[in-house]
């Protein structure tokens, strides 16, 4: 079956490659036919020619089940979708004049068994300056034969994407099988070079392991067949952990797919506290993981994304979400910034512990304030580690609080502190304000604990204006109260090592900096993790 491309354009709220490659998904597994159509380039343009395109099944007769794609790769193009209209498997359209792209899927039963093939054929380029015929031949398909290295594992589906430019003006294609049994074949002339970019993704499954395998191609001409098997050897280890978050123990779901171009992507549900494994294959390029973790009734799910994961032949990567230690974490956008005499503050309080910025944090309080020169200008409530403030023009030194409380729950965070202190002047445009964060990350149990009365080595690492040796003072505290007392940790290679009490304990850590600017930072985590 062939779909297009899903739109360019997405509702903000929901993530835009999760939007992009739910709508491919969504098509594809449906199996719905899309409804042909023509833009208004198609209707008003003068000069058309007839398409004219034959199709011949595997044993070179008349095709009886197909479906083909016309696509303009021009400005304004529009495209088409043709299927069978009768037995002489031969349909026309008339079209303006101009370059396009035709992709072809013809379906066919072979063998004793009735076993049902799909071929493919792309012809990238199909520059229309006359009446045309273009023959769509199952005959010159090669098969795809993709497979991992375990020979017991079952195929789940694969889908193959071909996208085309040119002149600035790209147009798409693709075929979803839900069997191995899959050949592709190219037509026609070759693209301008690197005109052409193509993505395969083949899955299979065990009781235990999944696989994600596939390649990426960039070129002149699509794919004519593809044979690759995997040697163990070949592939990167990508583990998807659920661990006991603030919600609730149940069924989480999650999504892998690859970065680059357009896939369906695999997706799962899976226990919590549990691991999902994945082989991939590193030749697909990075990796993205959508993770909606379960929720206590009567609260949102909570949605968290890591994206572009490097993975590398023989390596093991975990990725844990919704786990503690919960707290501020820095992503690639500007945490706290200034544009003009507006400051925004926009921390990620409630990270978890692998530094995962949640969508919709549980929370119950939330406050932020700023201070100028030791004057309050304003307080935002609502939304944790959130505000906007208008200051006074110039330059002065600024004091930012932020608050945020939530009840106790297996390994939560209850409590975030942070307030910073850094000087400020007017922008000429939105600039990035010198704030760190203090990220501590000890290895947890699945239910997201420590073994109470041992020792606990626990990482501590700085990210902000203070990282790569930036950092003028740093000091560690823990608490075994809730922060009434504190005791000092010797940070030493990185790290500092707390004595766990008793089970059932909640530890709290305390990170006060100075970055070589004279910034400062007082962080606070009000049971960071708890003892069993």
């Amino acid at each position: 079956m062939t779909t297009t491309s899903a739109p360019r354009s997405v509702p903000r709220s929901v993530p835009r490659r999760g939007a992009l490659r739910a709508l491919a998904v969504a098509v594809a597994l449906v199996g719905a036919s899309t409804p042909a159509f023509r833009s208004a380039a198609f209707a008003a343009e003068p000069q058309t020619y007839t398409l004219t395109i034959k199709h011949v099944d595997r044993a070179g007769q008349p095709a009886t089940k197909y479906r083909t794609h016309v696509a303009g790769v021009f400005k304004d193009g529009g495209e088409e979708f043709l299927e069978q209209q009768d037995a002489s498997g031969v349909t026309t359209v008339r079209l303006p004049k101009g370059r396009y792209l035709l992709d072809s899927t013809l379906s066919s039963t072979q063998g004793a068994n009735g076993t049902i093939g799909t071929d493919w054929i792309v012809q990238p380029r199909l520059d229309l300056d006359r009446d045309t015929t273009v023959t769509v031949d199952a005959r010159t398909t090669v098969p795809v034969d993709v497979r991992p290295p375990d020979g017991s594992a079952s195929f789940v589906y694969g889908s193959t994407f071909v996208e085309v430019t040119h002149k600035g003006v790209t147009r798409s294609g693709n075929v979803f099988n839900g069997s191995p049994n899959l050949r592709v074949a190219h037509l026609g002339p070759e693209t301008e070079t690197g005109a052409l970019k193509q993505w395969i993704d083949v899955n299979w499954k065990t009781d235990t392991v999944n696989y994600a395998l596939g390649r990426t191609f960039t070129g002149t001409r699509a794919l004519t067949g593809l044979t690759r098997h995997y040697s163990a050897q070949e592939l990167a280890t990508l583990n998807i952990r659920s661990a006991v978050g603030p919600g609730s123990t149940g069924t989480t779901r999650f999504s892998l797919l690859p970065t680059d171009g357009t896939a369906l992507g695999v997706s799962r549900s899976m226990p919590t506290p549990g691991t999902a494994t994945f082989l991939v294959a590193p030749e697909r390029g990075t990796w993205d993981i959508g993770f909606t973790a379960p929720r206590a009734d009567g609260t949102a799910p909570n949605y968290y994304t890591a994206d572009r994961i490097a993975v590398r032949a023989g390596a093991t990567i975990t990725q844990t979400f919704d786990g503690p230690v919960f707290g501020p974490a820095l992503t690639d956008r500007p945490a706290v910034s200034r544009d003009g005499d507006r400051i925004t503050a926009n921390v990620p309080l409630l990270a978890d512990g692998d530094g995962h910025a949640p969508w919709s944090p549980l929370f119950d309080t939330a406050y932020t304030s700023l201070y100028r020169d030791g004057v309050l200008v304003g307080a935002a409530s609502g939304a944790p580690g959130r505000g906007e403030f208008t200051v006074p023009s110039g330059k002065a030194s600024y004091r930012l609080a932020t608050t945020v409380t939530r009840k106790a729950a297996a390994g939560a965070t209850t409590r975030v502190n942070a307030l910073w202190t850094f000087a400020s002047a007017t922008t000429t445009g939105p600039t990035a304000l010198p704030v760190s964060v203090v990220r501590f990350s000890p290895e947890l149990g699945p239910a997201g604990t420590a073994a109470g009365g041992s020792a606990l080595r626990i990482p501590v690492t700085v990210q902000g204006a203070a990282a790569d040796g930036r950092t003028r003072s740093l000091t560690v505290s823990a608490s075994t109260d809730g922060g009434a007392s504190w005791t000092r940790l010797p940070l030493e290679a990185g790290a500092v090592t707390v004595q766990n009490p008793s089970a059932g304990t909640g530890v709290s850590l305390r990170a006060e900096l100075t970055d070589a600017d004279g910034n400062t930072l007082d962080q606070t985590i009000t049971d960071a993790y708890r003892t069993q």
